[in-house]
Order: C-alpha cells, then sequence, then structure tokens
C-alpha cells in the first residue's frame, strides 16, 4: 500500500496534468500543506521537492510554489532547446552577414590551392602551429592586452575553451563564485563537472564585489568565472575600476579567474582585459563563433605558462587538435582584414537590431546594451515566465526563460531575447508580439 506521502505527490500529478491545476497556480504554503494533509513540515517539503524533480512545479523563495507550463518540452526553460525550422529562434544567437557564403567558398579555394595541402590531414600540436597562434595572438592585442603566441592555445571553440579550462584545473566539489545570472553554458559545465557554483549578487552595472568578498570570507573559493565585456545575459560592461577590483579580491584569496570574453569584439572603446590586470592568475576565453560564423568552431584560450601543460592535455583528451584548415581558413582572414570587416560590421547590426529593440518595445523594463546581441527582460510581477514562453511558442517564436542562466535558487520570472539570429523584418514582428503579451 502506498504511504501517504506517496498518495499526496499522485494526487498532485493527476491534477497538474489533467489541466485542473494550471500553469502559474500558486500552491499551498508547506505549512498549510502539512496542516491540510495531517503531515509533518518534512513531509509536505518532500511531497514539493519530489513534484519539483518532476518538472511540474517550481519553488520561489520568499513567493510560494507554482505550478509549471507542462505544455513546453521536456526540459524547456532548465535548458535552452534548439529550434525548429519555421520559428524565429530569439533563443540563440547565430549572428551572420550578407555574402559569408562565397567568401568562405573562395577562402578554401586559396588554401585548396597553396601551400602543403596535405598538412591538414596530419595532426597537429595540441595548442595549434605557432605560426596560427602568432597571428591570433596579435588580433586578440588591443591597447595595453598584448598576450604572446606562447600563452595561446587553440580549441574548437569559445565553450570547448571553457571545458578545457575546467577539465584542466578545477575538481569535482570545488567551489567556483558565479553571477546569479550568467552564462548557461558555464552552469552546464558546473553541473557535469559537479562544481559547486556559488552565486554572487548581481546590481544593474555588475557583480556586488562586497558580496564576493563576503563569500570568499566564508568558504574556501577555488575561482571566479566573470563576464566583463558584454555581460551574457545582463549586457554590461565593467568599468576600469571593478575588473581591478576583482583582481583584488582574486589576489587576496588566491583565486583562479576565468574571463569569458565570447561578445568582446561588439564593444569597441572598453577599459582592459581582466587578464591585463591579473596575467598570473587569469584564463582569457574567446572564439571566432560570434564575430566570424558559429560553424567554424575556433576558439582561443589565453593562459598563464604554468597553467599550458594541464590545459594541451585537457585539450588532447577531448579533441587533440583544431582542425588546421579551418584555422588556416581563419587565420587567413585575420590576415587579409576580413575578420576585421566582420567585426566591424556586425558591431553596426547588433546597434541596428538594438535600435530596434528600443523602438518596438518603447519604454517597457528591459536590461541591455546598445552593442549586444541580447536583452533580458524582468517580467511583471503577475506574469509566470513559462507561461509568456508557451504563448509566444505558440506563435512561433522561441525565447528563454532565466532558468538556463540562474544559479541561485530563487529563479526570477523573466525572458531572455537574443536578436542575432533573424532577419530585421522578423525580429520587429517578433517584438511586437513580445509587446503585445507583456
Amino acid at each position: 500500500m502506498k504511504n501517504k506521502y506517496k498518495m499526496i505527490v499522485d494526487k498532485y500529478v493527476d491534477l497538474i496534468r489533467s489541466g485542473e491545476l494550471t500553469a502559474g497556480t500558486r500552491l499551498p504554503t508547506h505549512r498549510d500543506l502539512a496542516a491540510s494533509k495531517r503531515i509533518s513540515l518534512a513531509t509536505a517539503t518532500r511531497v514539493y521537492a519530489e513534484l519539483e524533480t518532476m518538472g511540474l512545479v517550481s519553488g520561489e523563495i520568499g513567493r510560494g510554489t507554482f505550478v509549471r507550463e507542462i505544455s513546453l518540452p521536456p526540459g524547456h526553460g532548465i535548458d535552452q532547446h534548439d529550434v525548429a525550422a519555421g520559428i524565429i529562434d530569439l533563443n540563440f544567437n547565430y549572428p551572420s552577414l550578407p555574402g559569408q557564403g562565397e567568401l568562405f567558398r573562395e577562402a578554401l579555394r586559396q588554401i585548396s590551392g597553396s601551400g602543403d595541402i596535405e598538412s591538414h590531414l596530419r595532426c597537429q600540436p595540441h595548442a595549434g602551429r605557432l605560426s596560427d597562434r602568432q597571428i591570433i595572438a596579435g588580433h586578440l592585442s588591443r591597447g595595453d592586452f598584448e598576450p604572446k603566441a606562447d600563452n595561446v592555445i587553440i580549441v574548437n571553440g569559445a565553450q570547448h575553451g571553457l571545458t578545457v579550462t575546467v577539465m584542466g584545473l578545477l575538481r569535482p566539489g570545488d567551489v567556483v563564485a558565479v553571477d546569479a545570472l550568467t552564462y548557461s553554458g558555464f552552469k552546464v559545465l558546473g553541473a557535469l563537472y559537479h562544481l559547486e557554483l556559488i552565486p554572487i549578487p548581481v546590481k544593474n552595472n555588475g557583480p556586488d564585489l562586497e558580496a564576493l568578498r563576503q563569500i570568499c570570507r566564508l568558504r574556501h573559493v577555488r575561482a571566479i568565472y566573470v563576464m566583463p565585456t558584454l555581460h551574457n545575459p545582463l549586457g554590461w560592461v565593467l568599468s576600469h575600476e571593478q575588473r581591478k577590483e576583482i583582481v583584488n579580491i582574486a589576489r587576496s584569496n588566491d583565486l583562479l579567474i576565468i574571463e569569458d570574453a565570447a561578445y568582446h569584439y561588439l564593444v569597441k572603446t572598453q577599459p582592459p582585459a581582466v587578464a591585463f590586470f591579473a596575467p598570473e592568475r587569469t584564463i582569457y576565453v574567446t572564439g571566432f563563433s560570434k564575430n566570424v560564423a558559429t560553424g567554424l568552431r575556433i576558439g582561443v584560450i589565453i593562459c598563464p605558462e604554468v597553467y599550458r601543460p594541464a590545459l594541451e592535455r585537457a585539450v588532447r583528451a577531448t579533441t587533440w587538435n583544431t582542425p588546421s584548415l579551418i584555422v588556416s581558413l581563419v587565420c587567413n582572414w585575420i590576415q587579409d582584414g576580413t575578420v576585421s570587416r566582420f567585426e566591424t560590421l556586425k558591431r553596426r547590426d547588433a546597434r541596428e537590431r538594438q535600435r530596434i529593440l528600443k523602438e518596438t518595445l518603447g519604454h517597457m523594463t528591459c536590461l541591455s546594451h546598445p552593442d549586444s546581441y541580447f536583452a533580458w527582460f524582468p517580467l511583471p510581477e503577475d506574469m509566470r515566465a513559462d507561461n509568456v514562453v508557451k504563448v509566444l511558442m505558440e506563435n512561433n517564436i522561441s525565447v528563454s526563460t532565466a532558468e538556463p542562466f540562474c544559479i541561485s535558487q530563487n529563479v526570477p520570472q523573466a525572458i531572455r531575447l537574443a536578436l542575432g539570429s533573424v532577419s530585421y523584418e522578423n525580429l520587429h514582428k517578433a517584438l511586437q508580439k513580445v509587446r503585445n503579451l507583456i
């Protein structure tokens, strides 16, 4: 015979799946459930925990427990899902430019007709060829930040760079301080490699650095993950002073700094990289997916010499090396100015998309940067993000809730819009529907 706890769980499952308890319904408090069902408070908590594990409810500190929208695909909201054909994609950014296909075709012709073509059929050094690393180091140099080829490791995209960093330098159980709202790909890495991600409260213009100091006083923090230039999803660019303060905290507590600069190219004028202020402890990760093409999986790690062997070992364990054919293509584009032209055009493109966003949505509350490809929308108090996602999906528009980006237990009711993957016309059309709904 089922125990009482299981019977209560099953009853709620039936009510939610039948639609009798609709999405967004606030359930009784833990104490009220315990009193009404004549069970202990611990048992009531266990009931809601199991329902949450099943993806049927979500608990929000200070607000209560709510029924989730179950008509969405399994895992939607928790993960960012690929978008089906015919859907306006405001979930992922795949920024591209007219004519890139022909440029790609011509670049392949040039490679096929020059040099030792058979060299591309052989394995390369784990970190990449020295000549390629020299070209990439020169491209990433700006102002006082001048990486050397010996500090460059070429990887298969910025996400692979983050993966290699975690695999090579961190261990299961390590505590990593992360913005409470952060890049979803790093959150996935943290779960996969059993890191303990501690949320740093966020302000409108950056992380709460005093809170970070307090975290370091209370816990043995191993590393901090930061996005100082065009934070994803909140769009901030940290000031010179904020970057120096992060470095001060890192040095005081002997922290490894993981600096994610995937979108840095969009901001033409910015303070020096965190890696400039703390080259001895910063792993700088970027790539050529957003500024060139997402399908060309070329990423870059810039690291202190002491960490290079461990990072190369992680490259060897995952991909052995980055394919030299694609690396050569990107390096040729760096040398002939194509990458710089792409970056200039995409900066213009991002600003135009932000203009469309502001023009279409007017005075709606929105967190974004005028140079970014995304925007963050806190929802009104009475709105549920999963309901908004469902309605927009019914209108062939895909957006993300806050869940993939949220480290803290209390997930805000918000949606994140990626602006870089659709035509201006479709972007305007989709944003109009967002405005009418919210």
